[in-house]
């Protein structure tokens, strides 16, 4: 039994060493390995990017804008840091038509700086922003219909774009956004083409969800909506404390020419016994 079991022993060490040779470097060419390399993706956190943007804007912001701007970059946020996001102009149209919209009662200089520092929170160039999407705007003006909003690689500066975006989409790995959505939307607002029957058409020539535009924009139409009652009652609540304020003007200068009467009065003489 001891020698049938050294005998068993000694073929599998012998079996198992010879494919161990079979599988060395040596019993075989080696063949070169293409080794791919990614760097890491590793977004900052949200708290980072809101940070940024109050470093970047240290004036104080009227609550009824700051609440939907603080949203707004939250948002974009996890659009930038998306692993497929990629800018491009319909997207620029559409961040900068909302804070248009959305800032249209403060003064045009706290707009733009509020924008720049918005866009320089998420690690972009707001002057990329303004440039493409006024172009874009100014090309979209152009055209003759909405026709010519068909994505087309030979077509217009427009048809152009788009059809980078399609192309993108098909891919299955565009990164959509409300922002894109309103970028459409705006494009088919340049040509005073509101109807449903345009948007359906642009937006499966891009190749998008319409339930994902036409949900966007009626979330987005809702904000804007919130936020004019907002506006208005902000506007009655001022005017009524620009009233309250010049009521107690008045009653302090009143009180200031009471004051200043009484001691203008000569003094009284003292009647002589």
């Amino acid at each position: 039994m001891l020698t049938l079991h050294t005998r068993t022993c000694n073929r599998t060490c012998s079996s198992r060493a010879h494919r161990a040779f079979a599988a060395s470097p040596r019993s075989r060419p080696v063949r070169p390995v293409a080794v791919c390399v990614r760097a890491a993706f590793d977004p900052p956190p949200v708290s980072v990017t809101k940070a940024k943007f109050l470093e970047n804007y240290k004036k104080p912001v009227a609550s009824i804008y700051n609440t939907v701007i603080q949203e707004l970059l939250v948002q974009q946020h996890f659009v930038r840091y998306s692993i497929n996001y990629e800018y491009n102009e319909v997207f620029a149209l559409g961040v900068v038509s909302v804070f248009e919209q959305i800032l249209e009662s403060l003064p045009s200089e706290e707009r733009s700086e509020i924008f720049k520092a918005y866009i320089l929170s998420i690690g972009e160039d707001p002057e990329a922003y303004r440039r493409d999407s006024v172009a874009l705007e100014s090309a979209a003006g152009k055209l003759s219909s909405t026709e010519e909003l068909k994505p087309s690689a030979e077509g217009s500066e427009v048809q152009q774009i788009l059809s980078k975006v399609a192309a993108k989409v098909a891919t299955g790995k565009f990164s959509y956004s409300k922002f894109f959505a309103i970028g459409l939307f705006r494009l088919l607002e340049i040509k005073g083409a509101t109807e449903p029957s345009a948007l359906e058409a642009l937006v499966k020539g891009v190749g998008v969800k319409q339930e994902a535009v036409s949900r966007d924009l009626t979330l987005y139409k809702g904000i804007l909506s919130k936020l004019s009652v907002a506006k208005e009652l902000m506007k009655d609540f001022l005017e009524r404390e620009k009233k309250k304020q010049a009521e107690r003007e008045e009653e302090k200068a009143a009180r200031a020419a009471k004051e200043a009467a009484e001691q203008q009065q000569p003094a009284s003489v003292p009647a002589q016994s």
